[in-house]
């Protein structure tokens, strides 16, 4: 029996919780669920948008499985997310990027991995107000959480046989902050020989991703940087919809979705709860259910490829509990 950390979320996110918690369950998995709750909905009843009762939760259990969580824009409350990131030192994002066969995209060749800096950069907050028409925020670059990303990625691809990482900066720009990380990323480089290391610009990176995104492996990038191009790599593969992600630090890790809570479609039974469910794959090879988790896998890429039984983004007209149920045939 595995004890293992259930966020919730808000807007979809108990829908395809439940959803992804029926089929691990039906693949014969045993979890003792701490189902934990916390965005929007918390709020009104605690005050606060991430109760330390979540923080203890993962700490006690060490692993945890998130829904989505809603983070105002330009307003209200900071972000869970980075809450638990910065709390529980999960300093490694991690976001593969592969074709699903029976989602149509402009390319077929897309298997790359997103490692991105979870802890600093612009997303460490620190910003003031110097007038009223007059707002100045910190990008925040340090030679520590720069050396251990970039080993990290280096790690990664050396234990999943990977052959390049590419590093990528704006250090033609930002020559101080974006120009510590690239000299962190050239010394860990040295002491991986067998691996292949090469550099890039952020905005070249973009263009070239849409033009051959084949040529590229694994990359590594600052914060802001990684946040952005992993939804671009998302799309390359057909959406958010089918993007899953990881947080990974030395004690703890939180495996969730990149989409975000979609509350327009909140309570509908619409939601495509495939990005979480991959993300619980990963999470069960970690915990040694591999038999379990690649059985999961070949039906939620069967269910993908008959296109019989799809939620709407996927083309299709199911609702989730249909498609949940789909899956659950295919095992």
């Amino acid at each position: 029996m595995h004890n293992i950390t259930l966020i919730e979320g808000d807007g979809i996110g108990p829908e395809i919780a439940d959803a992804v918690v029926r089929i691990i369950d039906a693949a014969g998995v045993k979890i003792n669920w701490d189902r934990q709750s916390a965005g929007l909905d918390v709020i009104e009843k605690e005050g606060v948008p991430l109760p330390s009762r979540v923080i203890e939760s993962i700490k006690k259990n060490k692993i945890a499985l998130k829904a989505p969580v809603t983070t105002p824009i330009g307003k209200g409350f900071r972000s869970v997310n980075v809450q638990l990131r910065r709390e529980l030192d999960l300093y490694a994002n991690v976001r593969p990027c592969k074709n699903i066969d029976g989602i149509k995209t402009p390319f077929c060749d897309v298997d790359l991995v997103v490692i991105r800096e979870n802890t600093e950069d612009l997303y460490a907050g620190i910003e003031r107000k110097i007038d009223d028409d007059t707002m100045e925020g910190v990008k925040l670059i340090t030679r520590k959480a720069s050396v251990r990303i970039v080993k990290y990625a280096f790690e990664y691809a050396k234990k999943m046989k990977r052959k390049t990482v590419w590093a990528v900066s704006k250090a033609n720009i930002c020559k101080l902050t974006d120009g510590l990380f690239l000299e962190c990323a050239r010394e860990v480089a040295k002491d991986y020989p067998d691996i292949e290391y090469k550099e890039i610009l952020v905005d070249a990176l973009c263009m070239q991703l849409v033009q051959n995104p084949a040529k590229f492996d694994v990359l590594v990038l600052p914060n802001l940087y990684g946040d952005i191009v992993s939804d671009l790599t998302a799309g390359l593969i057909g959406g958010l919809g089918v993007a899953q992600g990881a947080n990974i630090g030395i004690d703890c890790a939180i495996y969730e979705p990149v989409h975000g809570s979609a509350p327009d479609i909140k309570g509908q039974n619409l939601a495509n709860p495939s990005a979480l469910l991959m993300c619980a794959i990963e999470m069960l090879k970690n915990i040694n259910e591999c038999e379990a988790a690649l059985k999961i896998e070949k039906a939620l890429f069967k269910t993908i490829k008959e296109g019989k039984v799809l939620t709407k983004d996927l083309n299709g007209n199911a609702t989730t509990t249909e498609y949940t149920n789909e899956i659950i045939k295919n095992l």
